[in-house]
Formats: C-alpha cells, sequence, structure tokens
C-alpha cells in the first residue's frame, strides 16, 4: 500500500507533462473569423454551405487544420460590424476576413462613413496583431458614377492604409451571373459560394501564412 502511495506523485507528474504535451498539438490550428453581412453569412443557403463553411472544408482538403466561424449577420453594415466587433471577434482569433460594405452600398450611405467605420475595424484589429485578409466590394451601377467612384475606392485605401490582405471583389465572377446566385440576384447560391471560395482561397493562405501558426505549412 505504501508503494501504491509513493506512486502517486510520480503519476501525477506524467499526467501533467503528458497534458503540456498535448496543450500545443491542439493550439496549432488556425481559427479565423469571417466578419460580414448576409454574403458570407449564409443567407437562405442550407446548413453547411456559407461561405466559412465552404472555406473551412476547403482549407480542411488542403490539409490546413483550421476553424472558420460565422461572424456574419445578415442586413448588417459596416457601422453595425464596428459596433458588435469585440464580441463578434474574439480574443483568440487567429486571423479574420472582414466583408463588409454592400449594405452600405444599396442603402446609399456616404462612402465617407463607410471607410470611417471601416478603418476602425481594421485599426483595432491591428491594435490586437491580428491579420486582416478584407475582402472589397463595389457600388451597384444604379448608385450612379461618382457615389461608385468614391465608393470602390474605399477599399484599396484601406488595403494600403492598414497593410492587409486585399482581395478586390467579394462577388468576383459571381455578381451579375444568374446561375450563380438565388432568384434575388444578389445573393450567391451554393454554385456561387464554390466560386467564391475557389477565387479568394490564394488570399486566404496569404492570410494563414501571416498568423505564424503551424498550419501555414
Amino acid at each position: 500500500m505504501a508503494a501504491q502511495i509513493k506512486l502517486w506523485p510520480a503519476l501525477a507528474v506524467m499526467i501533467c507533462m503528458l497534458m503540456l504535451a498535448a496543450g500545443p498539438a491542439a493550439a496549432d490550428g488556425v481559427k479565423i473569423v469571417a466578419l460580414g453581412d448576409s454574403l458570407s453569412a449564409g443567407y437562405e443557403l442550407p446548413a453547411g454551405q456559407s461561405f466559412p463553411e465552404r472555406l473551412e472544408t476547403a482549407l480542411r482538403a488542403r490539409g490546413v487544420d483550421a476553424t472558420v466561424v460565422n461572424a456574419g449577420v445578415s442586413g448588417d453594415t459596416s457601422s453595425g460590424a464596428l459596433s458588435r466587433l469585440d464580441w463578434a471577434v474574439p480574443e483568440d482569433a487567429d486571423a479574420v476576413i472582414v466583408e463588409l460594405g454592400a449594405n452600405d452600398a444599396l442603402r446609399g450611405v456616404d462612402p465617407g462613413r463607410t471607410y470611417e467605420a471601416l478603418s476602425d475595424i481594421l485599426s483595432r484589429l491591428a491594435e490586437r496583431d491580428t491579420p486582416v485578409l478584407l475582402a472589397g466590394m463595389l457600388a451597384p451601377p444604379n448608385m450612379g458614377s461618382d457615389y461608385a467612384g468614391r465608393f470602390d475606392a474605399i477599399y484599396p485605401r484601406l488595403a494600403e492604409e492598414y497593410d492587409v490582405v486585399f482581395y478586390p471583389f467579394f462577388l468576383d465572377g459571381v455578381a451579375a451571373e444568374p446561375e450563380l446566385n438565388l432568384p434575388d440576384g444578389m445573393h450567391p447560391n451554393e454554385d456561387g459560394i464554390a466560386v467564391i471560395v475557389e477565387r479568394i482561397m490564394p488570399y486566404v493562405e496569404r492570410l494563414i501564412a501571416r498568423t505564424g501558426t503551424a498550419s501555414a505549412g
């Protein structure tokens, strides 16, 4: 019995060592938060078919231990996302994909206001040293050339100012393609999401490389 009692401290030390050894392995995965609106939230799409879910699946198929968190809210503007940033993007996020601005343009929000909100988001994430992929957006044609010129210029300007990974247009290859959108002509369907994931993937890989995690390869 005395011999068994003496074994307990040694067993406890071994268990602690095993737990410590397991800790870094569990932390090797990369956690990406997709902060966006209905375009990334998966508006009217079946479970498992939203942009974050499809992106996570595609990354894992490439051998990347990634978790992509869906922090998209349908109808959200850039200002709305700014107001929920602290709880929508937890401190343990390794990287953030910012997909915002479509609703700003649809509502005719002053591009200066959209710029300020997105700038505040990028600034606060920079303070956390959190790498960002900024997905650009383009104003719809019916807003006029003056508005479109001011709005479209927001994204390349921010990308340069904050040195983020920049994907010029989130809906590249999907916008105005009926077969890739829902009947409303605005939101990508499952095939549209597949196109978005395929085209944005090289930029996501650059984003992951900036995190310094083991998953960056």
